[in-house]
């Protein structure tokens, strides 16, 4: 018989973890390595001149921010999915208090309340609330995956999901809280909501938008903050004020076009270094890479979110259960979702609601957040059904 020494791993322990190790998804986790790394170099690029005498201020920040992440990632990467299925009330309850805890204790900035101060680094609780609002909102689909034809269910889930996203919603965070309603429509859609039901809930939606646009300001009820109404007016009408309203777009598609080919560099990048373009490193960030490396880098960076898009929706076809699939599913959903959003509004083809670019956009929570979304995607993969591919 072998002796083991204390704190040695027995082989069937060693090749688990290889086995678990090899069924990882390498294509998701490389392209999300490369996306991350290349969005840095963007980033000292964009911030070189933002800080005098510190050229490599918000690098390290977005450093620091990359290696709290890469713990999160690795630690959501050893967790077996089905705990936060069984932690689901824990989880929605946390999420609330989240949610909850920016009215008391978040300093106002430009008229909201989204940020709590930690020593010299900001929390926003609404950006971890996306990936904690899609892990308890499935696990209360998952589980009762077969009633879903029932009308009931399906408005208890919308009921539960409505309490966040009105809740960020008031902080106020337009773009968040349409975050949170695309995480929920790709969550009932991968869980198997009926057509007339999802169709049903976008006529709803559809009703509260010219509800809060059109019909509650007629009777003197303003439900949207000033700077919200004025970037809906700007969207729809880009022409109206270019000095005003729409001066950010108007600098932004002026960014993106002044790159061409392969862009001015970052000396060359004026629309960027002399701030001509505001929030050139959260809000139009892509603006500002578009203008330093052109269509070619903006291209790749493209690309590189199309393939961590593409190995994403595969984890949803590996999943071993409703559960792992319906998670995959808003998590991956909600991240096109802010990448279209993001890019679109710095070309005028979206409206500008502060929604960032994953990866890229200068935030420690939202760098924080996405990376271990990445996690809990990959520890989903590797323990669902192995396929080729």
């Amino acid at each position: 018989m072998l002796d083991y020494a204390p704190g040695r791993s027995f082989p069937g322990e060693q090749s688990d973890v290889l086995a678990f190790v090899r069924r990882l998804d390498w294509v998701l986790f490389g392209a999300v390595a490369a996306l991350v790394a290349y969005g840095l170099w963007g980033v000292a690029g964009i911030t070189r001149n933002d800080v005098e005498g510190n050229a490599s201020y918000f690098v390290v920040r977005q450093a620091i921010a990359i290696g709290i992440g890469s713990i999160g990632m690795l630690a959501a990467l050893a967790i077996d999915p089905d705990r936060y299925r069984r932690a689901q009330k824990l989880i929605f309850g946390s999420t609330i208090l989240l949610m909850l805890l920016v009215f008391p204790l978040a300093d106002e900035t430009r008229g909201a309340k989204r940020w709590i101060e930690i020593g010299p680094f900001q929390f926003q609780p609404s950006e971890f609330g996306k990936l904690l609002f899609v892990l308890a909102l499935a696990g209360f689909l998952a589980d009762r995956a077969r009633r879903l034809n029932e009308p009931r269910v399906i408005l208890t889930a919308i009921g539960l999901a409505a309490i966040p996203i009105l809740l960020v919603f008031k902080q106020p965070d337009l773009g968040t809280a349409l975050v949170y309603v695309a995480a929920l429509s790709a969550c009932l859609f991968i869980a198997g909501a009926r057509w007339s039901h999802l169709l049903a809930l976008g006529a709803v939606a559809l009703l509260v938008i010219v509800g809060v646009l059109v019909l509650l300001p007629k009777v003197g009820i303003e439900v949207l903050e000033p700077y919200q109404k004025e970037r809906l007016t700007g969207f729809t009408n880009p022409d109206s004020d270019p000095s005003g309203i729409t001066y950010n777009v108007t600098q932004s598609i002026t960014a993106i076009g002044s790159g061409g080919l392969d862009g001015r560099g970052v000396e060359g990048a004026t629309q960027t270094r002399l701030d001509y373009l505001p929030e050139h490193a959260t809000d139009f960030v892509f603006a500002s890479f578009a203008e330093q490396r052109g269509f070619l880098g903006a291209a790749l960076l493209l690309g590189l979110y199309l393939l961590v898009v593409w190995r994403a929706l595969r984890v949803v076809t590996v999943a071993r259960d409703a559960y792992g699939a319906i998670v995959a599913g808003g998590i991956v959903f909600a991240f096109l979702f802010q990448v279209f959003v993001n890019v679109g509004m710095t070309m005028g083809i979206a409206p500008v609601t502060g929604i960032p670019l994953p990866f890229v956009t200068v935030g420690g929570s939202s760098m924080v957040v996405n990376l271990i979304a990445i996690g809990v995607l990959l520890s989903i993969s590797a323990r669902g059904v192995h396929r080729r591919g």
